[in-house]
């Protein structure tokens, strides 16, 4: 009962959170929307990423407070505000998102994720993408590709443009290379070779490589382990989660990963997938290690 309450509080305090500046946020989008581009724009742009922080600050201050969340940073954790990161991580819980942004926020530049274009007509949420300078990304399939061959590399020069204002201010984009949450069954549909983690999608994190390849400083490989269980947004808040172990690697932008076109060169494209394949073994073989601490911690 104790248990159900506490978790009813945290629940309410980050809805009242995100409320507060959510609504602060969405009234500076608006100014932002109707002023011209140039300095007065990248200022509301700064303001808007300061208001986004302050959010993510008092959603950790909640957490903290109400011992909802036992946070535990590990490996290059000295990490540089000033430099811009491509952010590569597991994903198993919508829970995920909360943990990076305690584990990073005011650490690295603010994250920023990749969006479908489509999405930033949603109400309300994709004016609030738009005003944080999210990356809207417009991907052809390969089918549509083979129908259309003249729309080969229009995906990558879109996502260029988009990515310019980035060169401005210093960024921190996240790529989930599954593409999806973890779950046993979709790993044993796939026919991964892994144990916590599903096959890496190399075409999404190659894209954004070769958008951004030249003006980021390192990557950094992140692994989140919680424990045999997949935690919930109501588990967080109830304080289910015990210990997250955060993991983080800051790795240096090797010549397979940005060394030629994924989509037109087929040795590339192979050299790069056998380059993830064995990025994401190590990460297996880490998270073997990190489960079983958690394991026993929890004995």
């Amino acid at each position: 009962m104790l248990v159900n309450l506490r978790g009813a509080l945290v629940l309410a305090l980050i809805a009242l959170n995100t409320v507060l500046w959510g609504t602060l946020l969405l009234l500076l989008a608006a100014v932002k929307l109707v002023t011209p581009t140039g300095a007065a724009r990248r200022f509301l742009s700064r303001g808007l990423v300061a208001l986004a922080e302050n959010w993510i600050s008092t959603n950790n201050l909640v957490l903290v407070a109400t011992r909802a969340l036992r946070l535990e940073r590990r490996g290059d954790v000295d990490l540089v505000r000033q430099q811009w990161y491509l952010m590569i991580s597991n994903h198993r819980s919508w829970v995920d998102i909360l943990v990076l942004q305690s584990a990073f926020n005011r650490r690295v530049p603010f994250l920023k994720f990749f969006i479908k274009d489509q999405l930033k007509w949603v109400p309300i949420l994709g004016l609030a993408w738009w005003a944080l300078d999210m990356p809207f990304m417009r991907r052809h399939s390969r089918e549509y590709l083979e129908r259309h061959p003249g729309a080969r590399g229009q995906d990558l020069e879109a996502t260029r443009r988009a990515c310019e204002k980035f060169r401005r201010v210093p960024t921190t984009v996240i790529n989930f290379v599954e593409g999806t949450r973890f779950t046993p069954a979709k790993r044993d549909a796939t026919g991964a070779p892994y144990r916590h983690l599903l096959p890496p999608r190399a075409g999404g994190i190659a894209f954004v490589l070769g958008a951004m390849g030249d003006m980021l400083h390192a990557t950094l490989d992140v692994t989140i382990a919680y424990g045999a269980r997949t935690p919930s947004l109501w588990d967080l808040c109830c304080g289910r989660m015990r210990r997250v172990i955060v993991h983080v690697r800051r790795c240096a932008i090797e010549p397979w990963m940005t060394g030629g076109s994924y989509a037109d060169d087929p040795a590339f494209r192979a050299n790069f997938q056998q380059g993830l394949a064995a990025m994401w073994m190590a990460k297996d073989r880490l998270l073997d290690e990190l489960q079983a601490e958690l394991a026993a911690d929890t004995a």
